[in-house]
């Protein structure tokens, strides 16, 4: 796959809650092109628009005019989501977790989990893989969560705010994880952040303002 492969265009996109009086627009005509292999943080202050945004990338949402054109090869299960917060099922235990994605997609057991240890190891988490969410901490739930989406192997994880419930250290690992299952899969890595330390370690920063996608600015 070539990096000028697109896999997401947003053209003018815009996404509106309510009508009339009471409507809220969460994000006011956004252009953004996602290419393979992409590094791209999404930063602004809580209430900008960046969640709004992801949702129309993943197909959460759908726009309220322009347009979000994904990439005809990019099927359901090539998007990785991670959102803020663990999302693990609590009767689960770490290993089950990681490789329920692959289960639901109709693959054997034994190779799901041979596939959920290994991206648990991927990501410094193997020695979690028997127990349950309330057995760790949130910090190893959010590297749990990157792993989950290694294990699917996709084209395109995107991440909302994945550290924004962790102090500095705890934060910095889990997105060593994101990093690394998007170097592993060669998946293309989205980030919405409101921590420059956070948006310092991705290639491009894009940065929103009261529902506005401004311009990019590259990391040298």
């Amino acid at each position: 796959m070539s990096s000028d492969d697109v896999l997401v265009s947003c053209t003018d996109a815009a996404l509106t809650f309510g009508r009339g009086a009471q409507a809220v627009v969460a994000v006011h005509g956004a252009d953004l092109k996602i290419r393979a292999g992409d590094r791209l943080a999404v930063v602004g202050p809580s209430g900008s628009g960046k969640s709004s945004l992801l949702h129309l990338i993943a197909g959460l949402e759908q726009p309220t005019s322009g347009t979000v054109t994904r990439a005809a090869s990019l099927g359901p299960y090539d998007i990785g989501l991670v959102f803020q917060g663990d999302s693990l099922i609590p009767a689960l235990n770490v290993a089950e977790n990681t490789a329920l994605p692959l289960v639901l997609t109709d693959r054997a057991e034994d190779e799901a989990r041979r596939a959920a240890l290994a991206a648990l190891a991927l990501v410094d988490a193997a020695d979690l893989a028997e127990r349950l969410p309330e057995e760790i901490s949130g910090g190893q739930a959010q590297r749990v969560a990157a792993a989950r989406v290694l294990a699917q192997a996709p084209r395109l994880i995107l991440a909302d705010e994945p550290t924004g419930r962790l102090d500095h250290a705890t934060g910095a690992r889990v997105l060593d994880a994101l990093l690394t299952a998007a170097g592993h899969t060669g998946a293309a890595l989205v980030v919405t952040t409101h921590d420059p330390a956070v948006a310092a370690r991705l290639a491009v920063r894009r940065s929103m303002r009261d529902g506005r996608l401004l311009a990019p600015e590259e990391v040298s």
